[in-house]
């Protein structure tokens, strides 16, 4: 079973200004094409999870994320990085009422391991939203909050939490990567 890594796009891998959707306005943030390059390079599979109300309230569509996803990859491709997989949550409780798949929801965790035969307990969770990385405690793996946006709010509870919290992917990486360096 392989082992992976979930990561929050927005304000985790590219910046987030609200509700990305062009592929124009998909930015990296600084060292985040690199990192996962190094999760590459060490054998962890690199999923995105991603939140994406936006669809739900109408300011999107599928077609408008996939652009930006596509262009996501362009941008790791160009740095020798690549994902191999994205699964997202189009809806929002308040306009389509209650689902599973929307982060803490456990589904799109699930279909991912399911397609790509993955292996919880070799897993990490990384992003910028105490939602991002609840699962990991849910399915046995570990948990880094990334101090980019949100993630300033949601510190001290995520301490608590016993999740480990660091500046931003390429710290999160760091930490994920260490043990394979001493095997």
């Amino acid at each position: 079973m392989a082992k992976a890594v979930f990561l929050d796009r927005d304000g985790t891998i590219i910046e987030d200004s609200g509700y990305v959707h062009e592929p124009g306005k998909v930015k990296l943030l600084p060292g985040a094409a690199q990192a996962i390059k190094q999760l590459n390079e060490h054998g962890f599979l690199t999923i995105t999870v991603s939140n994406q109300s936006g669809i739900a309230r109408g300011l999107y569509t599928v077609a408008d994320y996939a652009a930006a996803q596509r262009r996501l990859g362009e941008l790791l491709a160009a740095h020798g990085a690549h994902l191999d997989g994205a699964y997202f949550c189009p809806h929002h409780p308040r306009f389509t009422g209650p689902c599973e798949c929307r982060k803490p929801g456990l589904k799109l965790f699930r279909d991912a391991a399911q397609a790509l035969d993955i292996d919880f307990t070799r897993s990490w969770w990384v992003g910028d939203r105490l939602t991002d990385v609840q699962p990991a405690a849910a399915l046995g793996g570990k948990a880094i909050l990334v101090a980019t946006a949100e993630a300033n709010l949601h510190q001290g509870q995520a301490r608590a939490s016993r999740v480990t919290v660091v500046a931003d992917l390429a710290a999160a990486v760091a930490e994920i990567v260490r043990p394979c360096a001493k095997s």
